[in-house]
C-alpha cells in the first residue's frame, strides 16, 4: 500500500532544517528561490545538494546558466525567506529592494548581506528525483563565514529561531 502524500509531508515537517536562499544570475534577471532542502555532500571536493522543485523555473535557470549562490539564512531573514517562497514572485533584485546584497565573485549571483554563510557554485549534474530535481553543486568560494547569528529553520511549515520561537523579522 503506497504512503500517502499528505501523511508523509506531515511528517516531514516535524523535522527541522535550515533555510537557504538560492540566488541565479542569467543574461535577463536574478532569479531566487528559498530552500530548506540542502546537504552536504562531500569535503573534497567540496559538493552539495540542493532540492528544487521540477519544472520550475529557479531548476530551469540553473541547469542554463549552470552557476547559482547559496546564503544561510539567519533567523532575522524570515520576511525574506517568505518572499522568496511564493508563487508568482518578481525577480529578486526587487524582493531584495530594502535588503541589502552583494554579488558572489564566480556566479555573479546574490549573495544576501547578514547571512550566516555563503557558498558561490558551480551546477556539477542534475539527478531526477520524483516532484523535485537534486542539483549537485561543486562549491568554488566560501565568501561569508559568520560564527556568530542565529540559523533560521524550518519547522512545522514556519520559519523559527533555534529556540522553536518565531524567528524575527528582517
Amino acid at each position: 500500500m503506497p504512503v500517502d502524500a499528505e501523511e508523509f509531508a506531515s511528517a516531514l515537517r516535524q523535522h527541522a532544517t535550515g533555510v537557504c536562499l538560492l540566488t541565479v544570475r542569467d543574461d535577463i534577471d536574478d532569479v531566487g528561490t528559498t530552500v530548506s532542502a540542502v546537504m552536504s555532500v562531500s569535503a573534497v571536493p567540496p559538493l552539495v545538494a540542493v532540492g528544487l522543485a521540477t519544472g520550475g523555473y529557479p531548476a530551469e535557470v540553473l541547469g542554463d546558466v549552470g552557476t547559482c549562490a547559496l546564503t544561510v539564512l539567519a533567523a532575522e531573514h524570515a520576511i525574506v525567506a517568505s518572499r522568496f517562497s511564493s508563487a508568482g514572485r518578481p525577480s529578486a533584485r526587487h524582493l531584495l529592494e530594502s535588503v541589502p546584497w552583494r554579488r558572489a565573485e564566480h556566479s555573479g549571483a546574490i549573495l544576501l548581506d547578514g547571512g550566516l554563510a555563503a557558498l558561490d557554485c558551480r551546477l556539477e549534474r542534475v539527478v531526477e528525483a520524483g516532484d523535485h530535481v537534486l542539483a549537485l553543486l561543486e562549491v568554488v568560494g566560501v565568501p561569508v563565514l559568520r560564527t556568530d547569528g542565529r540559523p533560521l529553520l524550518r519547522l512545522r511549515g514556519r520559519y523559527v529561531d533555534e529556540t522553536g520561537t518565531a524567528a524575527g523579522r528582517g
